[in-house]
């Protein structure tokens, strides 16, 4: 999931049946990443495990206990890192231990990307994923600070969060402008209402204190990590923070540490663009009522205008339309979906693009909101200092539009998110130079919307020379290890199991 547009799938990739894989040869050995440590009764004594609830709403998952197989525990850390006296905030976690326990490694912790996604909800309904993972690894999560269980950031209620992400958020006149501004800003003072004890402490350096905390507690001597989207930006500022503690990581569909907000949203602009198209290709192969660009501009635009009836007494709008194509992007399994569901709003009903709209917003079928997006915004802003002006903004939208005829002016707009926040961001760019760390596994997707391919190679490059190692997936969606391909997977598997780095080149396809 991505950080610049109002929106992002947690994990959703789809299941490709496409093999095959090159490189350079054989792999070596990873350096400084030896099995970790059984936990000592001391450190484990510091986590006390249980049984799981069910989900909360926060967490915005399906309302079931985890399986008798995941136990639940609670991290307290600082509030402020800077002034530990200020207080503590309890970080949730959820771990699944090692099916093999006399060839355990150590844990293996997940995060799902966002910013804002639940790992306590996301890991148990993906465990299957990673059942070889398991057999010598715990596999373990959290919900990060600011995030469902811990503290999840709330700013608006569900009538009021309704409203807000079906408004239109592609002002066309200085009065929409202003009416856009305008509710930004009453989102942001919302934020400050409910959640301003938290808010100046959810970034992601925080959250990388917070992993380190976790790797203590849990015994491990190094912190072994599966990062996907944003978690790859969360990985590589953990890398930079504590380079020798960083055992075996894998960063899957990368964010692109060089970039700012402006390049990034631009870049995902062109991502879904190019994502767009492929999606159209295909379509048109296979299917004789697949839509052409022009005719989504076309409906786009009409949806501004008109909006049209999306279920239970809701209205599809241009924002929720725009959002719902762009969820559909994340996974090709998603596809036949999206060919339905314009088809149907050509014809007046907005059913199937509202629910991806509403799944993308963290919207749940009772009409409540997850804190996803609250937490998305909340940790964006803490990090990132630029603060955009409409007068900015509008400037840059030709070079938006240019790039993507459907998703330029919605990505250009989506600068406007941290616009009146009450907390100053911590950096222009994150910081993941990782120089001294053991290799970490950067996997990069060459049709990945949300998370440019791109990325990868400046992200492999940021962490240093001999740290990072870029392999290539030449696939569709967002991220690689879940999309079922089976190269990509006994490569990874490869390294997190046995250390063995993939040579140099590698691709898979």
């Amino acid at each position: 999931m991505s950080r610049s547009v109002r929106a992002g799938c947690l994990f959703a990739a789809g299941l490709l049946a496409v093999v095959g894989c090159t490189g350079d040869g054989g792999g070596t050995a990873a350096q400084g990443a030896p099995a970790s440590p059984k936990p000592s009764a001391g450190a484990a004594d510091s986590l006390r495990w249980s049984s799981c609830p069910a989900p909360s709403t926060a967490e915005g998952a399906p309302a079931r206990r985890p399986g008798d197989e995941w136990e639940c525990a609670t991290l307290r850390a600082p509030l402020d890192y800077a002034k530990p006296d200020r207080g503590t905030i309890d970080i949730a976690m959820i771990r699944a231990k090692a099916t093999d326990q006399a060839h355990r490694i150590g844990s293996l912790v997940f995060n799902f990307g966002g910013p804002g996604g639940s790992g306590v909800a996301t890991l148990p309904a993906f465990a299957d994923d990673y059942r070889d993972l398991r057999k010598r690894y715990d596999l373990v999560s959290f919900d990060p600070r600011g995030v469902g269980r811990s503290s999840g950031v709330t700013c608006l209620d569900d009538k009021e969060l309704d409203s807000y992400y079906a408004a239109g958020a592609t002002p066309r006149t200085t009065d929409e402008q202003k009416a856009l501004i305008g509710r930004v800003e009453k989102y942001a003072q919302g934020c400050g209402k409910r959640s301003g004890r938290v808010l100046p402490y959810v970034g992601t350096a925080d959250a990388a204190r917070d992993m380190d905390l976790m790797r203590q507690a849990l015994g491990d001597d190094r912190l072994h990590y599966f990062g996907v989207s944003y978690g790859t930006e969360l990985g590589g500022v953990y890398a930079h923070l504590f380079p020798r503690r960083v055992g075996r990581a894998l960063f899957d569909a990368v964010v692109d540490p060089t970039a700012d907000p402006e390049e990034g949203a631009l870049g995902q602009a062109r991502g879904f663009e190019l994502a767009l198209g492929n999606y159209l290709t295909a379509c048109a192969a296979t299917r004789d009522n697949c839509p052409t660009e022009q005719q989504i501009v076309a409906l786009l635009d009409r949806l501004g205008k008109n909006p049209v009836p999306g279920g239970e007494g809701r209205m599809l709008t241009q924002s929720l339309a725009t959002t719902g194509i762009a969820q559909s992007l994340y996974s090709k399994d998603f596809w036949d979906y999206l060919t339905e569901g314009l088809e149907d709003a050509e014809n007046g009903d907005g059913k199937i693009l509202m629910a991806l709209g509403d799944a993308m917003n963290g919207r749940g079928q009772d009409g409540r909101y997850s804190s996803l997006q609250a937490s998305l915004t909340a940790i964006s802003c803490a990090d990132f200092a630029q603060r955009y002006t409409a007068e900015q903004i509008a400037e840059k939208v030709p070079a938006f539009r240019k790039a993507s005829p459907v998703f330029g002016d919605f990505m250009a707009w989506s600068l406007t998110q941290c616009t009146g926040w009450p907390v100053k961001g911590a950096w222009q760019r994150p910081d993941v130079g990782a120089k001294g760390a053991a290799p970490v596994l950067v996997v990069g997707n060459t049709g990945d919307p949300a998370t440019p391919y791109e990325g990868a190679r400046r992200m492999a490059q940021a962490l240093g020379e001999g740290v990072g190692i870029e392999m290539t997936y030449r696939g569709q969606g967002h991220g690689a290890y879940d999309s079922g391909n089976p190269c990509v997977k006994k490569v990874v598997d490869a390294y997190l199991l046995n250390g063995t780095v993939p040579g140099r080149g590698t691709v898979c396809s």
